[in-house]
């Protein structure tokens, strides 16, 4: 298992797969910097197929629903593929119901990064300069602190960013590109939306 991998093999390793930049970086560290069992790693995983799928029109799909055995939290789910086929798929609606369960415990705030609402980063950026302001820290480290900070509160946030709640070895965007990748198209959380009895 190789220790570190350059910025150039990623990208290549990239550019050959159409997967994410940390897909490939994983997959370079797992198999010793070796390309080719590289691509293999991401082949296995469904992820090289997956991230060359993402530019496909998916305007089918499930709206699948979720309510808590307390009835005090409900879940509406959205799931696009691009076949009327893979929708009726046992392996697609399982990940309906798999993100709808997920949303219920994990209640994430947007399915992107890009859907966050501006004020929210900005509010939390301020709270998080204002933490570092008094550690003392030169300017430059204080703010990869709170860059720091911002991201794992975004990975917390962020639905396609979250550990999933069966397996949090894997975020929710990972499980997307393994079902992807199994059925063979482009699969898309279009939208969440979670109720909780008695909030605003």
């Amino acid at each position: 298992m190789a220790t570190q991998v350059s910025a150039k093999e990623v990208s290549a390793l990239r550019a050959k797969t159409g997967a994410g930049m940390m897909d490939c970086k994983k997959a370079l560290l797992e198999t010793g910097g070796d390309v080719q069992k590289a691509i293999d790693y991401l082949k296995q995983k469904g992820i090289a197929k997956a991230e060359k799928r993402t530019g496909r029109t998916a305007a089918q799909g499930v709206i699948e629903s979720y309510v808590h055995f307390n009835s005090r939290v409900g879940v509406l789910v959205e799931l696009n593929c691009e076949t009327d086929f893979v929708a009726r798929t046992d392996d697609f609606k399982a990940l309906a119901r798999d993100i709808a369960l997920h949303v219920a415990s994990a209640n994430p705030i947007a399915v992107t990064e890009d859907e966050v609402p501006a004020d929210f980063i900005e509010h939390e950026k301020s709270i998080f300069v204002k933490q570092v302001e008094e550690s003392g820290k030169p300017e430059p480290v204080r703010q990869k602190i709170v860059e720091g900070k911002l991201k794992k509160l975004l990975q917390e946030k962020v639905l396609l960013d979250q550990p999933f709640v069966k397996d949090d070895k894997k975020s929710v965007g990972q499980l997307v590109k393994e079902v992807s990748g199994k059925v063979g198209e482009n699969i898309v959380v279009r939208r969440v939306v979670r109720y909780e009895l008695g909030e605003e």
